[in-house]
């Protein structure tokens, strides 16, 4: 036998009738080992290996549901396939219930036998063929909008397009020499974007009407306020460094509580909590924040933590819009706190506005720079999503928002940035006391390579905090990352392929704005 050729186990008592089946499976590739019983079929797996077992439930002496419970029991790995003359619910149940992995009712033909088969054993290759032969087709329309994109919906677009290929092509039995080929095409595009983001961010800013780009800034003001003032109940959840493709992959879990409409946002520059959360409580941007409330505005230079007036900034929004909703803010740093703010659901239904910031993936990027045990465990971007997953499936968050569809609340999940993983250093010299972030450099005499870097020396162009005389705002694009002269090497290895943000990127800048009305509500 070859062993390259998929060997099959069928069990069934009339299995000489099926001998034209088993003939068709061999033309096809397959070996196939048969038992006219379930004791039979249990010795034979016993004592050669199968990757599946084709299993009839109606056999003499033990069952096949019987036989599916100790075949499951010793080989819990190995797929099986049910057939059965029965269509009785409660057969169907048993077996499902047992984890098998298809269930066929009698008489089949050889055609439906294969399919089972392949996309058992077949799936995750013959999928990543199609999706492999689909990006194909992609490629050049990728390419040729990444050149025409001339409006911020079009690098949505495309980001999306982008953000689509890499989860499919980051699936097990992909062709890496194609996922390859995507990381160019998206690392091309970030170039192209920071281009664009250059030429236009500062007319955005000044773009005071409906068609203006939706930003951090007016997210209160275009998403909330409507919802307020229509008279909905509303959540607005944070989670800090939370990107489009990680929405992706949790998206499925509120699909059966909530009715969902996907849009994205640009986040401000620079892509940090302290600029890009405080813009989106208080509503303004953050050189009208220093300017407006100087006491809620901490400096660069400060050790004073940057986001500790987050509270006062939507109550300083409220008051600016003459609106006298009632509203609560909860910051959640681990489950503990999640699962007490659970408790207070029905307590803060009657607010009209209740603010969530969850920092769990913020932590995760930090940890992961930090502890090798985390960056082993989120080498890549998919494994960084499937971590984003697992934690959604077992946090309290995701109960959380199941007593929000509860309470008939509308939530809008969204983010402050996102995040991009970084692989080449930039050289930059600067003062002692600069800025610790990795992405977006703030001071004086900042010593870098102009063609690498978006330098902003007029810091009220892009609505920012003036540092200072001869100050300057400088930020990375695509995938680098600062690092100083001294100790280069080392700190450029410690930094590389780490999660960072605070500067231009599709990944850092567009970010979902996720509205979620429970299905209750028409």
């Amino acid at each position: 036998m070859n062993s390259k050729r998929p060997h099959i186990l069928w069990a069934d008592d009339e299995i000489d009738m099926l001998k034209p089946h088993i003939m068709f499976l061999n033309s096809k590739g397959y070996d196939v080992t048969t038992a006219r019983s379930g004791v039979d079929a249990l010795r034979e797996a016993s004592q050669s290996s199968f990757d599946l077992v084709i299993l009839d439930e109606n056999m003499p002496g033990i069952t096949g549901l019987e036989t599916l419970s100790r075949l499951k029991e010793a080989l819990p790995h190995i797929p099986v396939v049910m057939i059965t003359k029965s269509e009785e619910e409660n057969i169907m149940d048993m077996a499902i219930g047992s984890k098998i992995a298809d269930y066929l009712i009698k008489p089949v033909n050889p055609n439906q036998i294969l399919l089972s088969i392949k996309k058992l054993l077949h799936s995750p290759q013959l999928v990543a063929q199609q999706s492999l032969n689909s990006y194909r087709d992609e490629f050049s329309r990728i390419s040729t909008l990444t050149y025409s994109a001339s409006s911020l919906d079009d690098w949505m677009e495309l980001y999306r397009k982008l953000t689509y290929w890499q989860i499919e092509l980051e699936e097990p039995g992909a062709p890496g020499d194609m996922a390859e080929i995507l990381v160019s095409q998206m690392n091309d595009a970030n170039l192209a974007f920071a281009k664009f983001v250059a030429a236009r961010y500062s007319s955005w800013l000044a773009d005071e009407t409906a068609d203006a780009p939706l930003m951090s800034h007016s997210i209160m003001s275009r998403r909330i306020l409507p919802l307020l003032d229509a008279g909905r109940k509303v959540w607005l959840i944070v989670i800090d460094n939370f990107r489009l493709d990680q929405w992706i992959s949790v998206s499925s879990m509120f699909s059966d509580t909530f009715n969902i409409d996907t849009d994205l946002y640009c986040a401000i520059l620079p892509t940090a909590t302290q600029y890009c959360r405080n813009a989106i409580f208080s509503g303004l941007m953050p050189a009208e924040i220093a300017r407006t409330f100087p006491q809620l505005w901490v400096d660069e230079d400060s050790d004073e933590g940057k986001n500790i007036n987050e509270e006062p900034l939507i109550a300083s929004f409220m008051q600016r819009m003459r609106r006298k909703f009632a509203f609560s803010y909860t910051k959640l740093n681990d489950s503990d706190a999640c699962a007490r703010l659970i408790e207070k659901v029905s307590s803060l239904a009657a607010n009209n506005l209740n603010v969530v910031v969850v920092n769990f993936i913020d932590m995760l990027s930090h940890a992961r720079t930090e502890s090798k045990a985390v960056r082993e465990l989120a080498g890549t971007d998919a494994a960084y999503r499937s971590i984003t997953r697992s934690w959604f499936i077992h946090s309290p968050l995701n109960e959380l928002f199941r007593a929000i569809a509860a309470s008939g609340a509308t939530a809008l999940l969204t983010t402050d940035h996102g995040t991009i993983r970084v692989d080449t250093p930039v050289k930059v010299a600067a003062d002692r006391n600069i800025n610790s972030n990795l992405r977006y450099k703030v001071g004086r005499n900042l010593g870098v390579n102009s063609s690498k870097v978006l330098e902003v020396k007029n810091a009220a162009d892009f609505m920012l905090p003036n540092p200072g005389i001869s100050s300057s705002y400088i930020f990375a694009r695509g995938r680098d990352f600062f690092a100083y002269p001294t100790n280069f090497n080392k700190y450029a290895q410690h930094y590389a392929d780490t999660f960072q943000h605070g500067g231009i990127s599709m990944q850092e800048m567009l970010v979902p704005a996720v509205t979620l009305t429970p299905k209750t509500i028409k």
